[in-house]
């Protein structure tokens, strides 16, 4: 089955910078949808970040644009989530995720859906501090 393996989370002071990483195993990210999703203590999930990686559309939640950057490297079936200028608001518990495309005039992917992800790895925790 699918597994996807999140790596590059740790703690840092506002403004820095961290990258993420989502190895996938058993999975083609070829031509379907990648999420980074995040959950603080007290707070639901939420999308942060998608792309479909057959065209390279991507969706970035509101309070990220601008700051976050998700992308693919085919050949190595991994995404990559890089964040900058970091702010507390950030810190949690990044998940990546893996499923099916639904396009339509350009979105693809789901930030609120969950449930069209059905392969999720274990989690990795960014830290943000003043």
């Amino acid at each position: 089955q699918a597994q996807l393996v999140e790596s590059g989370g740790g703690s840092v002071q506002t403004g820095g910078s961290l990258r993420l990483s989502c190895a996938t195993s058993q999975y083609s990210i070829n031509m379907t949808c990648m999420g980074w999703f995040r959950q603080a203590p007290g707070k639901e999930r939420e999308g942060v970040a998608m792309i479909y990686t057959g065209r390279g559309y991507t969706t970035y939640a509101d309070s990220v644009k601008g700051r976050f950057t998700i992308s693919q490297d085919n050949a190595k079936n991994t995404v990559y989530l890089q964040m900058n200028s970091l702010k507390p608001e950030d810190t949690a518990m990044y998940y990546c995720a893996a499923g099916p495309s639904y396009c339509s005039r350009g979105y693809c992917c789901s930030r609120s859906r969950t449930y069209e992800y059905p392969y999720w790895g274990q989690g990795t925790q960014v830290t943000v501090s003043s």
